[in-house]
C-alpha cells in the first residue's frame, strides 16, 4: 500500500500500432507486492528479450506448439493457477537461432545483502 492506502499493480496487455493499449481478463493483472523477485527482475532485463515470443496458454492435454517462436505456459496444467511456478520464476525469451524458451534466472539473492549483492 502506498501513503493513501491504495495498491499498485502491474498489469499487461496489448499495445496496437495506432497505441491503443488492452487489457484483458487473460493478461496478467497482479498486485505488485504480490511479484516474486524474479518477475521484478525480469520486467528490467528479461522480458524484453521475449517481444518476438508468443506465450501459448495450456488448460488440457494435448498441447502443442506450431511455430518456433511460442513458449508452452502450463501452470494452469500443473499447478491449478494462473500465477505459478513458471509465471513467478521464468521468462519466455528468444534465443540465438530464432527459437523462442523459458529461462530462469539465477535464485533471487540473499535478503540479508540485498543491498550489496543486488543494487
Amino acid at each position: 500500500l502506498d501513503s493513501s492506502n491504495k495498491v499498485q499493480y502491474l498489469l499487461s496487455g496489448r499495445m496496437l500500432n495506432d497505441g491503443k493499449v488492452f487489457i484483458g481478463l487473460c493478461d496478467f493483472i497482479e498486485p505488485w507486492d504480490n511479484l516474486s523477485m524474479s518477475q521484478k527482475k525480469n520486467l528490467n532485463h528479461r522480458y524484453e528479450m521475449g517481444c518476438d515470443c508468443r506465450i501459448f496458454r495450456c488448460y488440457n492435454l494435448p498441447c502443442t506448439l506450431s511455430t518456433e517462436n511460442e513458449c508452452l505456459w502450463t501452470d494452469w496444467l500443473t499447478d491449478k493457477s494462473m500465477n505459478g511456478e513458471q509465471a513467478k520464476q521464468y521468462a519466455c525469451i528468444k534465443r540465438s537461432d530464432g527459437s523462442c524458451s523459458w529461462y530462469r534466472g539465477g535464485p533471487p539473492p540473499d535478503k540479508e545483502f540485498l543491498d550489496i549483492s543486488d543494487p
